[in-house]
């Protein structure tokens, strides 16, 4: 055996067949080798014979793909040499076949390609001609005539060509020679042929040697013994009717089903006609599994499965004997043609696959290499494979059975992370038979979106006086990218605030964008602000999104009202005087005060928290005017002491408080209160100074006039419109009044705005005239003597232009600081 494959060695051939050249599949290339060849014995140099660089086959994942069954071939990815892996019996693989082929395909990556490889088998031999058994019986009558033939069975040698079983020779007597009959498929059948007739009282028995030799270098031989025993007297033997016979059947046809019945005949009466039928001992046990014969009435049934994949065809011996006292057997053979049905499904398989796959992939991109086979053959082995028209992604066949599955269309890992790809391959059998295979390709995300906020902006309201460091809002922002292309960080930009970077306004957390506070708020110094947030993902390149931020301070209660009139002037106590015979609803005084907080905050009221007579005076919550509510009478003090308490509206509220102290007055003499305002020096307070009375009533007589050409100068040019006149900055207001008495009393009825209050002199000659204060306007100082105007004031006319026509106070804005200022509205009483 080692000697044969030395010699078989020393023919191996290579034979190289270059096919047409394909963008996958570059060609053919075929080797031949021997059977049985040691493990890791030389085949050929695949990289070579393929052009390839041996030192790239580990980088271009170079790796052989069996067509069938086990790996019998191995490569050495360092030289590129092919040897062999597994034991390669052609007999186990290829059976009778001339021709074995082993195929297989050689794959290589980057770039992909496919070669095909075949590999030819060659026989050797190592098989020895063999009989099914050591020895033959035969039963010969003494009666066969010269020229009778007596098939025997064939000896079978698994080899195929010349190392195939060859010859016969028949060692032996006079009695018999040996014909050689050949059959289909160059089988070679011993006919045992008798020359004379035999004499059963000279010699019962015949012992001859039939040897089998094949035409091997050397070549092999076997021998089996043939005993005869000489039979007396039954002369006729079956007959059949053609020694052939031919039948075809459906693979998978239903067990039972009848394949041929076989009829022979015998001329012969009683048992020596009675008919036995049964499998010669040369019968395969392939066809004693997959067929029975009925014993009587030469019936052939299916008893398997009959797979035209494993076996196209079968040849069955069948002998026919009587039941003499010497049967003689009849050969015949029938020839059983197995036809295809389309019973095997297509086979698919994923050679290769790339994935994930970046979605800026190209169209054309490659993403698997996928075969198909199919056991069926014709039309039943014929394939067509197709995926949905509805994926980005399509079939190429560049060669029978091979497809690429390729990108047509743009990819969007944000709409579809993933496809499942279900390639469906249909055979031309009838009915069809489908297969599909899922192939799942993973799209891979490159940074194609940016971050977009959930809201076009945002508003964050504050109130002021705010802890530093609080949280003020939560800017949230997504990002359809995934890991470091979906991974957003915030930050902050922004314009200065009042010449101050945003910065040391607000900060940013810029992993969750929540927004905190770097300093406290003051409403009455910043209303709102805004700013700049930008999201930034973490891709190559990054991405960015951008949103307004206003934030609106809301104001807090944090301002206590300020008293602007009256104010002490020396001390802390407001003196004032009044007539002890000043009638009910005498105005005493008005108190007027501001707040810098806004709204409900800088709402204010006033009371009286603590008087000396409780029941003699009141004040009007909202004007701040203090009236008396009786007359005086004899026995009330000369000093009289209010502590008045204004209030704002927030919570908590806030309040601020001032004394006057007023001083009773007998007889009819009056002077202005010392928290009006008109009096500078403490002598003009004296009751008795009757140079005071005649001051004040000439300075009022005087001013009286002045404001009355004024107003009717005003009326005529300006009809229609507000009724004021300015000096520079400063500007007089008039308002005509509907009655007489509305010095004390109107005041009650009259709507005042909030900030504003009213105030009113103290004695009779004050009462002609009457102020306005306001808290959120720049006014004259109250160390005046007389009244001075508003500035930056205006009317707004509302009435026709009679002697009822009334104006409402309109005003600008002035520095909030300027607490110690007072806006004045004189206002004319009706005529």
């Amino acid at each position: 055996m080692g000697h044969c494959r030395i010699y078989c060695l020393g023919k191996w051939h290579l034979l190289y067949y270059l096919f047409s050249f394909w963008p996958l599949v570059s060609g053919q290339i075929r080797y031949s080798i021997p059977e049985e060849l040691q493990l890791g014995s030389f085949v050929g140099n695949i990289a070579e014979d393929l052009g390839l660089d041996a030192r790239e086959l580990s980088a271009r994942k170079f790796r052989i793909v069996p067509g069938i069954g086990k790996t019998y071939l191995d490569v050495n990815l360092d030289n590129g040499i092919l040897s062999v892996k597994e034991r390669i019996d052609r007999e186990q693989l290829c059976g009778s076949s001339l021709t074995c082929l082993l195929p297989m395909e050689a794959v290589v990556e980057n770039p992909l390609n496919v070669y095909r490889v075949e590999v030819e088998v060659l026989d050797i031999n190592d098989n020895a001609p063999s009989f099914p058994k050591n020895q033959f019986h035969l039963e010969i009558s003494e009666l066969a005539s010269p020229g009778a033939r007596f098939p025997l069975e064939c000896a079978h040698d698994s080899d195929v060509g010349s190392n195939s079983l060859q010859s016969y020779r028949l060692v032996g007597n006079q009695y018999f020679t040996l014909d050689i009959e050949t059959r289909s498929g160059d089988e070679k059948l011993p006919v045992l042929t008798l020359e004379r007739a035999l004499d059963r009282e000279k010699e019962p028995t015949h012992k001859l040697q039939l040897i089998a030799k094949d035409g091997g270098i050397p070549p092999k031989s076997n021998a089996a013994e043939i005993l005869i025993a000489v039979q007396d007297v039954n002369d006729n033997s079956p007959v059949f009717s053609q020694s052939v016979y031919r039948v075809s059947l459906h693979e998978n046809v239903p067990k039972g089903t009848l394949v041929i019945k076989l009829n022979a005949t015998d001329l012969d009466d009683g048992s020596n006609g009675e008919i036995e039928y049964s499998f010669t001992s040369h019968t395969s046990a392939s066809v004693r599994e997959l067929f029975d014969l009925h014993s009587k009435t030469g019936e052939i049934t299916v008893k398997g499965n009959l797979d035209n994949e494993l076996n196209r065809a079968f040849e069955i011996n069948v002998q026919a004997t009587d039941k003499g006292s010497a049967p003689l057997p009849v050969y015949c053979r029938v020839h059983v043609d197995i036809t295809d049905e389309n019973d095997n499904s297509p086979e698919v398989t994923v050679t290769s696959l790339f994935s994930p796959v970046s979605e800026d992939s190209p169209p054309g991109t490659v993403i698997a290499l996928i075969s198909t086979t199919d056991k069926d053959s014709g039309e039943n082995g014929e394939i067509d494979c197709q995926i949905s028209n509805d994926l980005p992604f399509k079939l190429e066949s560049p060669l029978t059975n091979y497809y690429k599955l390729l990108t047509v269309g743009q990819l969007d890992r944000e709409s579809i992370p993933k496809y499942d790809v279900t390639v469906l391959c249909t055979d031309s059998g009838s009915p069809p038979l489908t297969s599909k295979k899922i192939v799942q390709v993973e799209i891979s995300d490159v940074n194609d979106n940016g971050p977009r906020f959930s809201q076009s902006s945002y508003t964050a309201y504050v109130t002021e006086n705010n802890v530093i460091g609080a949280s003020i809002i939560t800017v949230t922002a997504s990002d359809p990218d995934m890991n470091q292309n979906g991974k957003l960080s915030y930050s902050i930009h922004g314009d200065q605030i009042h010449g101050v970077s945003v910065a040391s306004y607000v900060y940013i957390n810029s992993d969750n964008g929540m927004v905190f506070s770097q300093r406290s708020f003051d409403y009455e110094e910043l209303k709102s602000f805004q700013f700049q947030v930008q999201a930034r993902d973490s891709g190559v390149p990054s991405l960015t999104g951008n949103v307004s931020v206003e934030v609106v301070i809301l104001d807090q209660n944090d301002n206590a009202p300020v008293i602007l009139h009256p104010l002490p002037e020396r001390g802390s106590t407001v003196m004032e005087t009044m007539s002890r015979s000043a009638e009910p609803g005498y105005l005493v005084t008005k108190v007027s005060a501001m707040d810098a907080d806004s709204g409900q905050n800088a709402r204010l009221s006033y009371q009286i928290g603590q008087a000396t007579d409780p029941g003699l005076f009141t004040i009007s919550p909202d004007t701040g005017e203090v009236w008396i509510i009786r007359g005086l009478v004899q026995k009330d003090a000369t000093k009289q002491k209010l502590i008045i308490v204004v209030k704002d509206n927030g919570t908590p509220s806030l309040s601020a408080s001032m004394t006057i102290s007023l001083s009773v007055i007998d007889g009819d003499a009056q002077l202005l209160s010392d928290g009006s305002g008109f009096l500078d020096d403490a002598a003009f307070k004296s009751a008795l100074s009757f140079y005071l009375v005649i001051f004040l009533g000439a300075i009022s007589s005087i001013f009286l006039l002045i404001l009355i050409v004024l107003a009717v100068k005003v009326h005529k040019s300006r009809r229609g419109f507000d009724v004021y006149s300015c000096y520079g900055d400063v500007c007089c207001c008039y308002r005509p009044r509907r009655s007489f008495n509305g010095i004390q009393k109107a005041s009650r009825n009259i709507q005042i705005p909030p900030n504003y209050v009213e105030v009113f002199g103290g004695d009779p000659l004050s009462q002609s005239f009457r102020y306005g204060t306001n808290s959120t306007l720049g006014c004259t100082k109250r160390d005046s003597r007389f009244p001075d105007t508003c500035s930056s004031s205006a009317m707004a006319y509302k009435g026709g232009g009679g002697p009822n026509e009334k104006y409402d106070y309109l005003h600008s804005q002035a520095p909030a600081n300027d607490r110690n200022t007072v806006n004045t509205e004189v206002k004319q009483p009706n005529a």
